[in-house]
Protein backbone atom coordinates (compact mmCIF):
# COMPACT_ATOMS: atom_id res chain seq x y z
CA UNK A 1 0.00 0.00 0.00
CA UNK A 2 1.22 3.39 -0.47
CA UNK A 3 1.99 6.64 1.83
CA UNK A 4 -1.80 7.81 0.60
CA UNK A 5 -3.38 5.23 2.21
CA UNK A 6 -3.46 6.15 5.74
CA UNK A 7 -5.08 6.56 8.44
CA UNK A 8 -6.76 4.43 11.72
CA UNK A 9 -10.23 4.73 9.53
CA UNK A 10 -9.11 3.12 5.98
CA UNK A 11 -9.55 -0.65 5.76
CA UNK A 12 -8.45 -2.83 3.09
CA UNK A 13 -8.89 -6.27 3.19
CA UNK A 14 -6.51 -7.84 1.22
CA UNK A 15 -6.37 -5.67 -1.52
CA UNK A 16 -5.43 -7.36 -5.24
CA UNK A 17 -3.88 -4.19 -5.79
CA UNK A 18 -3.54 -0.35 -4.73
CA UNK A 19 -1.64 1.77 -7.08
CA UNK A 20 0.72 4.03 -5.53
CA UNK A 21 -1.12 7.02 -6.84
CA UNK A 22 -4.11 5.93 -5.35
CA UNK A 23 -5.68 8.45 -2.47
CA UNK A 24 -7.78 7.21 0.07
CA UNK A 25 -8.95 8.90 3.05
CA UNK A 26 -11.27 8.51 5.86
CA UNK A 27 -13.87 6.18 6.62
CA UNK A 28 -13.23 3.32 3.54
CA UNK A 29 -13.14 0.17 4.04
CA UNK A 30 -12.79 -2.86 1.19
CA UNK A 31 -12.93 -6.59 0.96
CA UNK A 32 -10.54 -8.96 -0.17
CA UNK A 33 -9.44 -8.73 -3.64
CA UNK A 34 -10.50 -5.22 -4.42
CA UNK A 35 -8.39 -2.97 -6.34
CA UNK A 36 -7.65 0.99 -6.72
CA UNK A 37 -6.18 1.89 -9.77
CA UNK A 38 -4.54 4.96 -10.87
CA UNK A 39 -5.24 8.47 -9.47
CA UNK A 40 -8.66 7.59 -8.29
CA UNK A 41 -9.89 9.05 -5.23
CA UNK A 42 -11.87 7.86 -2.33
CA UNK A 43 -12.82 9.97 0.60
CA UNK A 44 -15.11 9.70 3.36
CA UNK A 45 -15.10 12.26 6.02
CA UNK A 46 -18.66 12.80 7.10
CA UNK A 47 -20.04 9.19 6.66
CA UNK A 48 -18.78 5.69 5.58
CA UNK A 49 -17.35 4.67 1.78
CA UNK A 50 -17.96 0.62 1.49
CA UNK A 51 -16.07 -1.71 -1.08
CA UNK A 52 -17.24 -4.98 -1.70
CA UNK A 53 -15.22 -8.04 -2.66
CA UNK A 54 -12.81 -7.90 -5.85
CA UNK A 55 -13.95 -4.58 -6.95
CA UNK A 56 -11.58 -2.43 -9.43
CA UNK A 57 -11.54 1.33 -9.06
CA UNK A 58 -10.12 2.66 -12.04
CA UNK A 59 -8.00 5.07 -12.99
CA UNK A 60 -9.14 8.82 -12.25
CA UNK A 61 -12.76 7.31 -10.50
CA UNK A 62 -14.00 9.52 -7.84
CA UNK A 63 -15.91 7.62 -4.74
CA UNK A 64 -17.23 10.14 -2.21
CA UNK A 65 -19.62 10.86 -0.13
CA UNK A 66 -22.40 13.43 -0.11
CA UNK A 67 -25.26 14.91 1.67
CA UNK A 68 -24.68 13.41 5.12
CA UNK A 69 -24.73 10.11 3.40
CA UNK A 70 -21.82 7.42 2.49
CA UNK A 71 -21.04 5.30 -0.28
CA UNK A 72 -21.42 1.85 -1.04
CA UNK A 73 -20.98 -0.45 -3.40
CA UNK A 74 -21.71 -3.93 -3.93
CA UNK A 75 -19.31 -6.67 -4.24
CA UNK A 76 -17.39 -7.70 -8.42
CA UNK A 77 -18.52 -4.10 -9.54
CA UNK A 78 -16.46 -2.14 -11.86
CA UNK A 79 -16.07 1.63 -11.50
CA UNK A 80 -14.66 2.53 -14.83
CA UNK A 81 -12.05 5.72 -15.65
CA UNK A 82 -13.25 8.67 -14.62
CA UNK A 83 -16.73 7.55 -12.84
CA UNK A 84 -17.68 9.16 -10.08
CA UNK A 85 -20.17 7.60 -7.44
CA UNK A 86 -21.20 10.62 -4.97
CA UNK A 87 -23.17 9.50 -1.87
CA UNK A 88 -24.29 6.48 -3.43
CA UNK A 89 -25.45 2.80 -3.94
CA UNK A 90 -23.99 0.64 -6.51
CA UNK A 91 -25.53 -3.07 -5.44
CA UNK A 92 -23.53 -6.46 -6.47
CA UNK A 93 -21.82 -6.80 -9.86
CA UNK A 94 -22.32 -3.53 -11.51
CA UNK A 95 -20.47 -1.69 -14.10
CA UNK A 96 -20.82 2.14 -13.99
CA UNK A 97 -19.09 3.66 -16.97
CA UNK A 98 -16.59 5.28 -18.17
CA UNK A 99 -16.90 9.09 -17.45
CA UNK A 100 -20.59 7.87 -15.89
CA UNK A 101 -22.06 10.36 -12.86
CA UNK A 102 -24.25 8.53 -10.13
CA UNK A 103 -25.05 11.25 -7.82
CA UNK A 104 -26.45 11.33 -3.69
CA UNK A 105 -29.24 9.06 -2.87
CA UNK A 106 -29.08 7.21 -6.32
CA UNK A 107 -29.09 3.31 -6.15
CA UNK A 108 -28.23 1.45 -8.98
CA UNK A 109 -29.66 -1.93 -8.56
CA UNK A 110 -27.60 -5.53 -8.67
CA UNK A 111 -26.16 -6.57 -12.50
CA UNK A 112 -27.23 -3.03 -13.68
CA UNK A 113 -24.59 -1.51 -16.36
CA UNK A 114 -24.44 2.18 -16.44
CA UNK A 115 -23.13 3.55 -19.67
CA UNK A 116 -20.20 5.79 -20.70
CA UNK A 117 -20.87 9.39 -19.34
CA UNK A 118 -24.54 8.70 -18.16
CA UNK A 119 -25.69 10.81 -15.21
CA UNK A 120 -27.96 9.07 -12.59
CA UNK A 121 -29.14 12.38 -10.92
CA UNK A 122 -30.05 12.39 -7.33
CA UNK A 123 -32.35 10.00 -5.58
CA UNK A 124 -33.18 8.11 -8.45
CA UNK A 125 -33.28 4.07 -8.23
CA UNK A 126 -32.57 1.99 -10.94
CA UNK A 127 -33.83 -1.38 -11.16
CA UNK A 128 -32.25 -4.58 -10.91
CA UNK A 129 -30.86 -6.10 -14.45
CA UNK A 130 -30.78 -2.41 -16.05
CA UNK A 131 -29.09 -0.71 -18.64
CA UNK A 132 -28.95 3.00 -18.10
CA UNK A 133 -27.70 6.14 -21.05
CA UNK A 134 -27.72 9.51 -21.61
CA UNK A 135 -27.88 13.17 -19.60
CA UNK A 136 -30.31 12.55 -17.26
CA UNK A 137 -29.98 8.49 -17.43
CA UNK A 138 -32.85 6.89 -18.14
CA UNK A 139 -33.08 2.62 -18.41
CA UNK A 140 -32.94 1.77 -22.12
CA UNK A 141 -33.04 -2.13 -21.60
CA UNK A 142 -33.56 -4.48 -19.44
CA UNK A 143 -31.35 -7.50 -19.23
CA UNK A 144 -29.58 -9.75 -17.12
CA UNK A 145 -25.82 -8.24 -16.98
CA UNK A 146 -24.14 -10.62 -14.63
CA UNK A 147 -22.05 -12.79 -17.18
CA UNK A 148 -20.80 -9.41 -18.59
CA UNK A 149 -20.17 -7.86 -15.11
CA UNK A 150 -18.46 -10.36 -13.19
CA UNK A 151 -16.22 -11.29 -16.38
CA UNK A 152 -14.70 -7.64 -16.32
CA UNK A 153 -14.20 -7.65 -12.81
CA UNK A 154 -12.59 -11.04 -12.57
CA UNK A 155 -10.18 -9.82 -15.49
CA UNK A 156 -8.89 -6.41 -13.93
CA UNK A 157 -9.13 -8.81 -10.76
CA UNK A 158 -6.37 -10.50 -12.73
CA UNK A 159 -5.03 -7.63 -14.11
CA UNK A 160 -4.54 -6.36 -10.27
CA UNK A 161 -2.80 -9.29 -8.74
CA UNK A 162 -0.09 -9.04 -11.80
CA UNK A 163 0.35 -5.61 -11.18
CA UNK A 164 1.11 -5.86 -7.46
CA UNK A 165 3.87 -8.18 -8.76
CA UNK A 166 4.95 -5.38 -11.06
CA UNK A 167 3.94 -7.53 -14.42
CA UNK A 168 2.03 -5.51 -16.84
CA UNK A 169 1.35 -8.28 -19.20
CA UNK A 170 -2.12 -9.99 -17.57
CA UNK A 171 -4.23 -9.40 -20.83
CA UNK A 172 -2.01 -10.48 -23.08
CA UNK A 173 -1.09 -14.06 -24.49
CA UNK A 174 -2.29 -17.47 -25.16
CA UNK A 175 -2.96 -18.33 -21.45
CA UNK A 176 -4.90 -14.79 -21.00
CA UNK A 177 -6.95 -15.98 -23.97
CA UNK A 178 -7.95 -19.06 -22.95
CA UNK A 179 -8.39 -18.00 -19.59
CA UNK A 180 -10.54 -15.26 -20.63
CA UNK A 181 -12.45 -17.82 -23.24
CA UNK A 182 -12.98 -20.80 -20.49
CA UNK A 183 -14.20 -18.08 -17.82
CA UNK A 184 -16.93 -16.51 -20.61
CA UNK A 185 -17.84 -20.04 -21.36
CA UNK A 186 -18.93 -20.41 -17.28
CA UNK A 187 -20.62 -17.34 -16.78
CA UNK A 188 -22.44 -17.70 -19.59
CA UNK A 189 -23.34 -21.14 -18.57
CA UNK A 190 -24.83 -19.17 -15.15
CA UNK A 191 -22.16 -20.65 -12.94
CA UNK A 192 -21.26 -17.99 -10.05
CA UNK A 193 -17.59 -17.84 -10.76
CA UNK A 194 -15.81 -16.08 -7.86
CA UNK A 195 -12.15 -14.85 -6.43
Amino acid sequence: MTDFVMGPEVRLERPAYVDPTARIFGRVSAREGSSFWPYCVIRAEGAEVRIGLACNVQDGAVIHVGSGRGSRIGDYCSIAHRAVVHGAEVEDDCLIGIGAVVMDGAKIGRRSVVGAMALVPPGVEIPAGSVVMGVPGKVVASRDNFAQVRRNALIYHRNALAYAEGRHDAWRGEAFAQWREQLAQRLAAGEEVGV
